[in-house]
């Protein structure tokens, strides 16, 4: 069996990693709001209303 070998990040790609998680993040919720604010306009508020 061989060992496993890690790389070690420097601080500027943990920061630049970050970052780049933080920005996906942003990403994926802005295109919840997105997708929310399309249904409700497609379908109006009524959708909220149905019987369940």
């Amino acid at each position: 069996m061989g060992e496993i070998e890690y790389v070690a990040l420097t601080e500027r790609q943990k920061k630049a990693r970050r970052n780049r998680s933080i920005a996906i993040g942003l990403a994926l919720a802005a295109l919840v709001v997105i997708f929310y604010v399309a249904t409700i306009a497609k379908f109006g508020p009524a959708i909220l209303n149905r019987p369940m």
